[in-house]
């Protein structure tokens, strides 16, 4: 949550609306701490065991895909957010590229994404990581609904994957994705 925390202040001094408004910030606080409580959510740890990014996968939202997008061909990303101290290390696109290896080793096509339909930075940041996009929803009740996907076998970064576990005590690790249930989620 302080990730979140910080990540509203940051975008706020961009210039973007991202996060601003406090009664969807609430509702999506709220389905957020339901995927960490159902262990769909992850960290990423520094050396010293710091967290410095999180990421979360969630069930497809209605309100954005349909059945004639073949929901079950994709992995949905949601809520993966970079401390600043991690800034500038490419560590967003380690993330993504570990969802994609996740799909992949599920069976499924796609890598998909909503982000906050004003936000075109995220947009172009996203594109750039091979993500196009789908097209945007503009139900009344959400901001978010800018939709892309990036099929599995695109990677940005793969000659260095993160490591799953602790790789000081176990570097046979190195470069796997486990299942979702064989990591520890933590709030």
């Amino acid at each position: 949550m302080a990730l979140r925390t910080e990540a509203e202040a940051w975008l706020g001094s961009k210039g973007t609306d991202q996060w601003s408004d406090p009664e969807t910030g609430a509702k999506a606080i709220t389905k957020w701490r339901a995927s960490i409580d159902e262990g769909r959510a992850w960290v990423v740890e520094g050396d010293s065991g710091t967290i410095l990014a999180t990421v979360s996968r969630g069930p497809v939202d209605r309100d954005f895909w349909t059945d004639g997008d073949h929901p079950e061909t994709a992995l949905y990303l949601y809520k993966l957010i970079v401390g600043r101290s991690a800034a500038g290390r490419r560590l967003g696109e380690r993330i993504v590229d570990w969802t994609s290896k996740l799909a992949a080793t599920e069976g499924r096509d796609w890598v998909r994404i909503d982000t906050w339909r004003t936000n075109v930075g995220l947009h172009s940041y996203y594109e750039r990581l091979g993500f196009s996009h789908v097209r945007t929803e503009a139900p009344s009740h959400r901001r978010s609904g800018w939709l892309a996907q990036r099929p599995v076998h695109v990677l940005s970064l793969p000659e260095t994957p993160l490591t799953v576990g602790h790789p000081a005590r176990d570097q046979s690790q190195e470069g796997t994705v486990p299942s979702p249930r064989s990591l520890a989620p933590r709030p």
